[in-house]
């Protein structure tokens, strides 16, 4: 007689121990496959960047100058808020980055100097424009409701006084450097960097070195709700939903925009990645890369800055006093090295001696 062959097949701890194995492996792959994603990240948005920093220079060589970190033809009142039209650099540059469909639409609104809230550019201002967008940054697929002054049209804005607005606007992970901390406000008029309200600076301005001034740097929208159309009016700078700051300095009121208009595509340099500053950093570069942010400078490159730690207390050990003359830089503040240093790369004539960033 034959006898039947055994039935082959797995135990249960033969099973266990092969889901335990992959379990492992999964777990070693994921760190990887992030890390991955993160590095393909950072390279797209620098590459965001080099587009836009070759957009600047070409609209450079036809307009013998940089465009205008934003337009304001009729100030009335506080200038911080006194900001129509408003068209700003992200929006003159858009035939220079692929994007003149965009542009056409816009093109008679900037030359006639009609606001950006007019109901005839309303529909082109709501574009997402992809390049104007970092693929690591949590920005919206489409427009946003941008936040209203409530009627305030000077200073002081306290934390209450934010309110949904009726202007839909496309948003911007990227912003324009006004100048360093010390003497330019992002949402000032005037600024010590190349781009500030009807700013028009050329390259010959530049005397600190294309390779040592800032033109744009990412801030992310997550942190500090932008747009690339303009400073437009009647309108607020908000926290974004993901903004570290957002509980310490507000309490933790949603969407409290603290700021005028023209903090809506500029910032200055000081802080990279501010965790606890003191106005939750919507003034400063920001994104969601580990580590640091991308920063395009006028020569066209590209560096990726190191997150900078907070302003320490005065005369703490390791922090530098400022040296900035008077009436425009203040003695008594006090910096650390890493975000003194950068200070010195957003101006355009500051006279500085920066170290390397990287």
């Amino acid at each position: 007689m034959r006898t039947r062959p055994g039935r082959t097949g797995f135990t249960l701890i033969e099973l266990l121990v092969v889901i335990a194995i992959i379990s492992i492996l999964i777990g070693l792959l994921l760190p990887a496959v992030q890390k991955v994603r993160a590095a393909a990240a950072r390279v797209s948005c620098e590459n965001n960047l080099k587009q836009i920093g070759l957009g600047l220079q070409m609209y450079h060589d036809i307009n013998l100058a940089f465009p205008p970190g934003y337009l304001a033809t009729a100030p009335a009142g506080d200038p911080n808020f006194a900001t129509s039209p408003g068209w700003g650099w992200a929006a003159y540059l858009l035939p220079y980055i692929e994007q003149t469909a965009v542009f056409s639409q816009i093109q008679g609104a900037i030359r006639a100097n009609t606001p950006i809230t007019d109901s005839s550019v309303a529909a082109a201002i709501q574009t997402r424009i992809p390049i104007y967008i970092c693929p690591a940054d949590l920005a919206p697929p489409g427009p946003f409701l941008v936040y209203s002054l409530a009627g305030n049209t000077s200073y002081p804005i306290t934390y209450s006084q934010g309110r949904t607005g009726t202007v839909l606007a496309g948003p911007s992970s990227y912003a324009a450097c006004v100048g360093r901390d010390e003497d330019s406000d992002a949402d000032g008029v005037t600024g010590s960097g190349v781009f500030y309200c009807n700013s028009r600076t050329r390259i010959t301005d530049i005397t600190d070195g294309t390779s040592s001034t800032i033109l744009i740097g990412e801030r992310a929208w997550a942190n500090a709700n932008g747009v690339w159309a303009g400073a437009i009016p009647g309108c607020a700078m908000a926290f974004g939903p993901n903004n570290a700051c957002l509980s310490v300095i507000s309490g933790g009121l949603p969407n409290s925009p603290i700021y005028a208009p023209p903090m809506l595509v500029q910032a200055h340099a000081h802080l990279i990645n501010p965790m606890t500053d003191g106005d939750g950093g919507l003034d400063d570069f920001s994104s969601f890369h580990p580590g640091g942010a991308n920063v395009l400078f006028a020569d066209g490159s590209v560096h990726f800055v190191q997150s900078t730690p907070p302003d320490p207390n005065p005369g703490a050990p390791g922090s530098v006093q400022s040296t900035y003359p008077p009436p425009l830089g203040t003695p008594g503040n006090w910096y650390t090295t890493q975000s003194y240093n950068f200070m010195g790369y957003g101006t355009r004539a500051g006279g500085e001696v920066c170290q390397p960033l990287d």
